[in-house]
C-alpha cells in the first residue's frame, strides 16, 4: 500500500471515530490514539515514521496561528502573568525535576540526557485540553490561559531541549549564555511575528476585493512566518504566535463579518483534520517505538513512565496553586496592577492544573534526536528517552483525557 493511501485511510478512520465520539460522549482525543495503538499493531501496515520538522512544519504553525488568532487579547493580557508563570517557568522547573527523576531512578541516565528527557516532556499541548473540554462549559479566563500557556510554551520547551542535547554532545553550558540565547530567540520571534504580520496586512490591503486570495494569503502566512523565523534561528513558534495576535487586531478593524465567516470555516476544517491527525499519529507511534526497546525492560520503562507522569502532574500543580496565592496577595497589596479578573478560584486552578497533558510537540521532539553524536557514537540511551516519552504522552492524554471531563463535571455541579 503507497503512503498516500495510508494517509487517506488514516483520515478516513480519523473522521469516522470523530463522528463515533461524538454520540458515545467519549472524548475524540483518547479514543482516536486507542485507535491508532490498534491500527499501528496491524502486521501488514508499513512503519509510518514522523520527521519532526516536517511535524513542526505541518501542524505547530496553522495551530499557533489559528489559538492566537482567535484568543481575546484583553484576557490575555489580564492573565499574562499566570500565563508567563506556566509556559516558561513552570517548563523549567519541570524540566528539573522530571531530569532528577530520571537520573536517579534510571540506569545509565547521566545529567546531561535527564535534562533531554525533562526538556521533552516540559511542554504541555492545550491542543489536547481544548479539544477534550470542548461543550464542557469551562470560563472564558480558563480557556483563555490554556490556549494562552500554549502559544509560548512550546518554545521554552524547544530552547531547553536545544540546550540539553548540546550538554551531551560535550558542549559546555554557561547558564549567562544559555539565558542570553533564550531572549535573542524569544525576542528575535517576536519581531519576526511582527514584521511578517505588517506584511500580511499591506498584502491584505492591496488586494482587499478578492476574498479568496486574502484567504489563500491568510492559510500561507503562518507557514511562511515559521520557515523565516527558524532560518533566521530563532523562534518560529513565537513568530507565528505574534503573527496571529497582529492580524487578528487587524481583521477586527477592517474585514467584514461576511469575510471573518468564510475564513473561520476554512480554517475550522482544517484545524479539525489536523487535531485528528495528531492524536491517531500519537497512537500510530507506541507500537513502532515498543519494538525497539527489550521485552524485559517494556514494564520497567513503563514504570518509570508512570512516575514520571506523577512526578510533572504533582509539580504542576503546586505551581498552579502557589500562583493562585501569589496573584491574591498581589491583590491585596496593590501590587504588579493585578486585577481581581486575574485572580484563580479553587476550582479553576485545579482544572489548569489537570488540563497540563503532553502531545504531538513533545513526541516530535523524541522521535527527533539525533541517532549519532558528532563523533558518529550512538546516541546514549535513545530509545529508552523516546519510549518513555511516548509513554508518558499516552499516560496523560488518556489518563487525563478521560478523567478531565467528569473532573470539570463534578466542580460545576458542587
Amino acid at each position: 500500500m503507497e503512503n498516500y493511501s495510508i494517509v487517506i485511510l488514516i483520515l478516513a478512520i480519523m473522521i469516522g471515530l470523530s463522528a463515533i465520539a461524538d454520540k458515545i460522549k467519549l472524548p475524540y482525543p483518547v479514543l482516536l490514539i486507542v485507535a491508532g495503538i490498534a491500527v499501528g499493531f496491524i502486521p501488514a501496515l508499513p512503519n509510518i515514521e514522523l520527521n519532526p520538522d516536517i511535524v513542526f512544519l505541518i501542524f505547530l504553525p496553522p495551530l499557533l496561528y489559528d489559538a492566537a488568532f482567535n484568543i481575546s487579547f484583553k484576557t490575555f493580557k489580564t492573565n499574562i502573568n499566570t500565563i508567563g508563570t506556566l509556559a516558561i517557568t513552570l517548563v523549567f522547573i519541570t524540566a528539573s525535576g522530571i531530569a532528577v527523576a530520571a537520573h536517579y531512578l534510571i540506569d545509565g541516565m547521566t545529567w546531561p540526557l535527564s535534562f533531554v528527557l525533562g526538556a521533552i516532556l516540559s511542554a504541555t499541548d492545550a491542543v489536547a485540553a481544548m479539544s477534550i473540554t470542548k461543550g464542557l462549559g469551562l470560563s472564558h479566563s480558563t480557556n483563555t490561559i490554556l490556549e494562552g500557556e500554549s502559544l509560548v510554551n512550546d518554545a521554552s520547551a524547544l530552547v531547553a531541549y536545544r540546550f540539553a542535547v548540546a550538554a551531551v554532545t560535550g558542549t559546555a553550558f554557561v547558564l549567562w549564555k544559555a539565558s542570553l540565547q533564550f531572549l535573542i530567540l524569544m525576542a528575535g520571534g517576536v519581531v519576526v511575528g511582527i514584521i511578517m504580520g505588517k506584511i500580511l496586512a499591506f498584502i491584505i490591503k492591496r488586494i482587499a476585493p478578492n476574498r479568496l486570495a486574502i484567504i489563500s494569503f491568510m492559510l500561507l502566512m503562518p507557514f511562511v512566518t515559521y520557515l523565516v523565523a527558524e532560518d533566521l534561528h530563532v523562534s518560529g513558534v513565537i513568530a507565528v504566535v505574534l503573527l496571529g495576535l497582529s492580524i487578528a487586531r487587524y481583521s477586527n478593524k477592517v474585514f467584514p463579518d461576511s469575510l471573518k465567516q468564510q475564513s473561520k470555516s476554512i480554517w475550522d476544517i482544517i484545524i479539525f483534520l489536523l487535531n485528528g491527525l495528531i492524536f491517531i499519529l500519537i497512537g500510530l507511534q507506541f507500537p513502532y517505538v515498543i519494538k525497539s526497546i527489550n521485552p524485559d525492560k517494556v514494564l520497567l520503562y513503563t514504570g518509570y513512565a508512570f512516575i514520571i507522569t506523577l512526578i510533572a502532574l504533582v509539580l504542576r500543580i503546586a505551581r498552579v496553586f502557589l500562583q493562585k496565592i501569589n496573584l491574591q496577595q498581589a491583590f491585596k497589596k496593590g501590587k504588579h496592577k493585578i486585577t481581581e479578573d486575574a485572580l484563580l478560584d479553587f476550582k479553576n486552578s485545579l482544572i489548569i492544573s489537570w488540563a497540563g497533558m503532553r502531545g504531538i510537540v513533545s513526541l516530535a521532539i523524541a522521535i527527533g534526536l539525533p541517532v549519532t553524536l558528532a563523533n558518529g557514537q550512538p546516541f546514549p540511551e535513545r530509545n529508552a528517552i523516546i519510549f518513555i516519552s511516548v509513554v508518558v504522552v499516552l499516560f496523560t492524554l488518556i489518563g487525563q483525557g478521560l478523567s478531565l471531563p467528569w473532573l470539570v463535571r463534578r466542580l460545576k455541579s458542587e
